[in-house]
């Protein structure tokens, strides 16, 4: 049975930072593409930042670009989303989504949809007060 279970959300200011986690069993990150999506209410689901399988290849929305790291541990069951200089636009409740088994070298915008994705986790909530 696959798990995705999201962690590290939270209250936080202006210009601080967050590191997300992202535990998953069942299957494995480095067989598949793995991303970060976000929902704020009233919008649609936005494709945050992916790897690829092999995690040579990241993708960042132009919103988070150079903001955002996305990562993932050496024993490849945990990915990370390490979130620096927040803005109060980046308050959504994130989500980590696992893909199907895949070996691209690469991961591009047209991979970020969510119909990709079979595998969620419960969302975790980022708030970022001005």
């Amino acid at each position: 049975q696959v798990q995705v279970v999201e962690s590290g959300g939270g209250l936080v200011h202006a210009g601080e930072s967050l590191k997300l986690s992202c535990t998953v069993s069942g299957l494995t990150l480095s067989s598949r593409n793995m991303c970060w999506f976000r929902q704020a209410p009233g919008k649609e689901r936005e494709g945050v930042s992916c790897m690829n399988a092999y995690g040579s290849s990241t993708y960042y929305a132009d919103s988070v670009k150079g903001r955002f790291t996305i990562s993932r541990d050496v024993a490849e069951t945990t990915l990370y989303l390490k979130m620096d200089s927040l803005k109060p636009e980046d308050t959504a409740m994130y989500y980590c989504a696992a893909g199907i088994t895949s070996y691209r070298a690469y991961v591009e915008k047209s991979d970020v949809v969510p119909s990709n994705f079979p595998y969620w986790g419960q969302g975790t909530q980022v708030t970022v007060s001005s």
